[in-house]
């Protein structure tokens, strides 16, 4: 009688849970279409070419932290000076690297070193060889800095010392931007609005496959790897029906590491980059919104959904899954750092909304699921199941993912249809169908891996990424 009880109040749990999330991805996924096509109808009225050409357009400093970066540096150098923006400059953070990241610069932008007055505001690791600036006019806008390693926070840091910008757009080096990503991601800021923009980010998709030249993205391929594919798909999903419906109710967490560009003045007041944590880029947006509430001030994180940036994704399942644990330990860090906004109506919307909803649906969604199967197991082997509830349910779950996925497809086909060539169109709908079955387990594993190494494995800190390098034309 008594173990009955405790399985029909695991299974009720289980059921509140799953239609709590099915609920609020639904209510997500309408929000989103509603800010999407609100921005596609206000923007068609933007002059572009003004902000671009605007000598009086806000001054931006793109960071590039490189590590051992040689096999891209200098065709991804080359794109983010191709930036169709008039008051920028490029910082390029060499963090110590092992390998001939720094040479190459040297060679192919004429560079030498030179005299440069850095306001420390943050405390970082040294110069190593020093700052470096080209004598060639061609390259005025590049800035490349050798220090010690200290590892990508610490290099952000660097940066933010470095720059005599009012904005920062933080990149990962391996990123191609866009020629006009940087007018489109500074348009929030120029708005005359009662809220003050204090960050924005902008979707990101894959690279993989694509076709680059001269540092710009000429042709867009979908990949043949099963696990590239579904990749894509897991970013349309999250950026088109995720961050833009967060964006609108002004409850954001995160902002991607590949990309995003924030005040700069707000970034070194809260102390800029954790060196200590794994997830700096959600780190520092929390602690920017938590120092924004704390001061009792009106203010905004924003989100374009045009597609700025394309960065190159794992290849293999080692290299995802290592990604996806430290994507994992870094939302963990940030929850648990954090935890004062949590439930507290002194932080409005991010300590009522976002932050609950990012524990119990991001955080803990791969611990429930994790249970749920061992649960399931536990009653196979007790022969406890019931059959028809059991199938019902693990179809109606499969059937929503797919649902969901077919939803942002259909969103991305209607906005920015970026994978125009035939027969694409089909290979997403069959991808829809196998991503749940493919990627899925994998992204299940390697978030519980990340549970493990937080709570078990302190030492443990960035997983390796190995870049194959774009496809050249």
């Amino acid at each position: 009688m008594i173990t009955q009880i405790i399985i029909d109040i695991i299974q009720y749990l289980f059921f509140i849970y799953s239609i709590s999330a099915i609920l609020s991805y639904l209510v997500l996924a309408t929000i989103s279409a509603i800010e999407t096509i609100e921005y596609k109808h206000k923007n068609s009225f933007v002059n572009y070419k003004e902000i671009m050409s605007s000598t009086i357009s806000p001054s931006i400093s793109i960071i590039a932290p490189a590590y051992n970066e040689s096999l891209n540096i200098v065709e991804n150098v080359r794109s983010l000076l191709s930036n169709h923006y008039v008051n920028y400059d490029v910082i390029i953070i060499n963090d110590g690297s092992k390998d001939d990241s720094l040479e190459k610069l040297i060679t192919v932008y004429n560079l030498v070193p030179v005299d440069y007055l850095m306001n420390e505001q943050i405390v970082t690791q040294p110069l190593r060889k020093g700052i470096y600036k080209s004598t060639n006019p061609a390259f005025e806008k590049l800035i490349v800095v050798d220090k010690e390693n200290g590892g990508k926070s610490d290099a952000l840091n660097m940066g933010l010392n470095i720059s005599n910008s009012k904005y920062v757009a933080c990149i990962d080096v391996d990123c191609l931007l866009l020629e006009d990503s940087l007018q489109k991601m500074i348009k929030p800021f120029l708005e005359i609005t009662d809220k003050k923009v204090i960050a924005a980010g902008g979707v990101i998709r894959i690279s993989n496959s694509c076709i680059v030249k001269d540092g710009k993205l000429h042709d867009v391929n979908f990949p043949i790897k099963l696990i590239e594919q579904g990749q894509i798909l897991e970013y349309i999903r999250a950026f088109l029906l995720g961050r833009m419906a967060w964006s609108r109710l002004n409850g954001l967490l995160v902002i991607s590491g590949a990309f995003g560009l924030f005040d700069k003045k707000i970034a070194i007041q809260v102390g800029g980059y954790d060196k200590n944590t794994v997830g700096e880029d959600m780190e520092l947006v929390v602690r920017m919104r938590g120092y924004m509430e704390e001061q009792n001030k009106k203010y905004k994180v924003a989100y374009i959904p045009d597609p700025l940036c394309w960065t190159e994704a794992p290849d293999n399942y080692k290299i995802f899954i290592s990604q996806r644990n430290r994507w994992t330990r870094g939302t963990i860090e940030t929850l648990k750092k954090h935890r004062k906004i949590g439930f507290n109506p002194k932080y409005k919307t991010l300590g009522i909304l976002s932050y609950p909803y990012w524990f119990f649906f991001e955080r803990m969604a791969p611990v429930v699921e994790f249970v749920g199967i061992i649960y399931f197991a536990t009653l196979v082997i007790s022969n406890k199941i019931r059959w028809d509830y059991a199938f019902a349910f693990i179809v109606l779950a499969y059937l929503f993912t797919v649902f969901f996925s077919l939803i942002a497809l259909i969103t991305e086909e209607l906005t920015y249809h970026q994978y125009k060539k035939k027969g694409t169109g089909f290979r997403l709908l069959l991808i829809a169908f196998l991503e749940p079955l493919v990627n899925h387990p994998f992204i299940l594993y390697a978030a519980i891996r990340g549970n493990i190494d937080y709570y078990f494995n302190k030492k443990k800190k960035w997983g390796e990424m190995t870049r194959k390098g774009m496809t050249k034309a």
